[in-house]
């Protein structure tokens, strides 16, 4: 079930026409330095102040605004106002800050994403039933931004999982939100510009909007199965190409590694490929790879039971993977993009991995496997393996991997591990103006050294010291062959407590990085 609102493209309008769209909230976004001189504004703002007979001028004089981003207010209309061209039923005032500026830094970044979530969620607070919002400073590559984060915001927002599956509650509790129409505006003559940034923010929500879906759902629905009947139902609406494969295609693959996770499992697993071919035959492909264990108890070395609940969110990574294929699909990106998926359950029982057992990965190295709860990396580094056949021209892997990063990143930023500048540049830009930021951390060959082992190649745990560091390193040994990223979401990926439920995070930041 999809979201109820809409987002539309009204395209360039001038003050006058915007002033007569008759609609239930206009909302008008202006830059901090107008407060300044609010005896000298321009533009739509000097239109709408003599429209309201001065109550903006008067409010920015009184101090009901001021220039810091996101400081709003709303005004309701008046006889008067309508006869003097103003046809809109409120008038949203929202500040961004001192000028309208690109998410060029973290910091600037968050005050761009802040006024956009401000005024959204003042509008959604009004029982407008649609909404036009206005770009007045639009700019090509400024403007680009900040509609696509509109948009995105918007949906997210008014994402509720209850309304969206409703055969979970007898009793829905969940209000639909009255606002159903969202339109965008601009006063500069780029009208392609803003369709195109509106249809990218609409495909980032969807595909964001898939991936939440995937991690709410209870861990007895979205099975490895579903997973691989999400990705051919994806293939079918878009015209991926996809495989899915089962136990017997796995162990034919020889994935010691991948078989040793859900060797306790009932619940078959499945190693899933999808590929987007939007560019020539010729390119390589970018390659994402999504961690995707449906419930992770831990194996025989088993989770403490409090908040186990949330290891159905252990396939985020996976998830994520489906939701930014959907993106790239809606776009048609002219590119080659391939999904791989390892998914399965880790859970214990008398055919479980031990603690002490060693198993032969797809790339012939052995393992000793010292926790079975660093199981992630295990079924990750066939999936690294494997895909050097399609000689990529980059891999990201994407898995909720470790605590560690948690405590080291909280849920802010995902931790990014590469040994490649121009690769980690790509994904620290695109996490900025996605305002779904990476921060980049260490993986220097002296990290390796916690991996050794008295018995087999390597172990699957290097102690708790650095442990975000030392599961990138582990991967590491699977992918030598070609360029790779590493982005650890197990601190982004879902919310705790009143707020539960997954983020769509890192779709903006992959689908970011693809259109770039």
């Amino acid at each position: 079930m999809e979201c109820s609102t809409k987002v539309f493209v009204e395209g360039a309008l001038g003050s006058k026409a915007q002033m007569s769209q008759p609609v239930g909230c206009l909302v008008v976004a202006f830059a901090g330095r107008h407060l300044k001189n609010p005896k000298k504004l321009t533009g739509l703002l000097a239109s709408l102040n003599t429209a309201t007979h001065g109550a903006i001028a008067k409010a920015m004089e009184h101090g009901d605004l001021d220039s810091h981003a996101g400081s709003h207010l709303l005004l309701n209309s008046t006889d008067a106002w309508s006869k003097l061209g103003l046809k809109a039923e409120r008038l949203l005032l929202v500040c961004t800050g001192e000028d309208l500026k690109p998410a060029k830094s973290t910091k600037t970044g968050q005050e761009f994403s802040k006024w956009l979530s401000s005024g959204l969620k003042a509008v959604i607070a009004t029982p407008a039933k649609d909404a036009l919002w206005v770009f007045e400073e639009f700019s090509a590559k400024d403007g680009l931004s900040q509609a696509r984060l509109l948009v995105q915001l918007a949906k997210e927002q008014l994402y509720k999982f209850g309304a969206r599956h409703p055969s979970f509650k007898t009793k829905p509790v969940e209000k639909s939100p009255k606002l159903k129409k969202i339109s965008l505006a601009s006063t500069a003559k780029n009208n392609k510009d803003l369709q195109k940034a509106v249809a990218e923010g609409l495909a980032i929500s969807n595909g964001m909007d898939l991936t939440k879906d995937l991690g709410n759902l209870p861990p007895n629905i979205c099975t490895p199965s579903y997973l691989g009947q999400t990705a051919k139902k994806l293939a079918k609406d878009f015209g991926f190409k996809v495989e899915v494969l089962g136990r017997k295609e796995i162990e034919a693959l020889k994935m010691g590694a991948f078989l040793a996770v859900t060797q306790g499992a009932v619940t078959p697993p499945q190693f899933i490929v999808i590929r987007h071919q939007g560019g020539a035959a010729k390119d390589a492909p970018i390659v994402l790879v999504g961690k995707g264990i449906t419930f992770d108890t831990g194996g025989i070395s088993l989770k403490p039971g409090e908040g186990m609940d949330e290891m159905k969110y252990d396939m985020c990574g996976a998830a994520s993977v489906l939701g930014t294929m959907r993106a790239i699909g809606e776009l048609k990106l002219k590119k080659n993009v391939i999904g791989v998926i390892p998914t399965c359950e880790n859970m214990p029982s008398a055919h479980a991995t031990r603690p002490g057992d060693i198993v032969t990965s797809m790339s012939g190295q052995t393992i000793e496997i010292l926790n079975t709860d660093a199981e992630g990396r295990l079924i990750l580094c066939d999936a690294l393996t494997y895909v050097e056949r399609f000689k990529p021209a980059a891999v990201i892997d994407i898995a909720t991997l470790t605590g560690a990063c948690v405590i080291a990143l909280g849920g802010v930023h995902s931790g990014l591990f590469s040994d490649d500048d121009e690769l980690a540049e790509g994904l620290l830009t695109a996490g900025k103006y996605s305002q779904d930021t990476v921060w980049r951390m260490p993986l220097d060959t002296a990290y390796q050294d916690q991996l050794k082992s008295n018995f087999a190649d390597m172990a699957n745990i290097g102690g708790r010291p650095a442990g975000s560091v030392t599961a990138a390193c582990f991967l590491a040994r699977y992918t030598e062959k070609y360029t790779w990223a590493h982005l650890d979401i197990a601190g982004t990926a879902w919310k705790s407590g009143a707020a539960k439920g997954a983020t769509g995070r890192p779709v903006p930041l992959l689908v970011n990085y693809l259109l770039a």
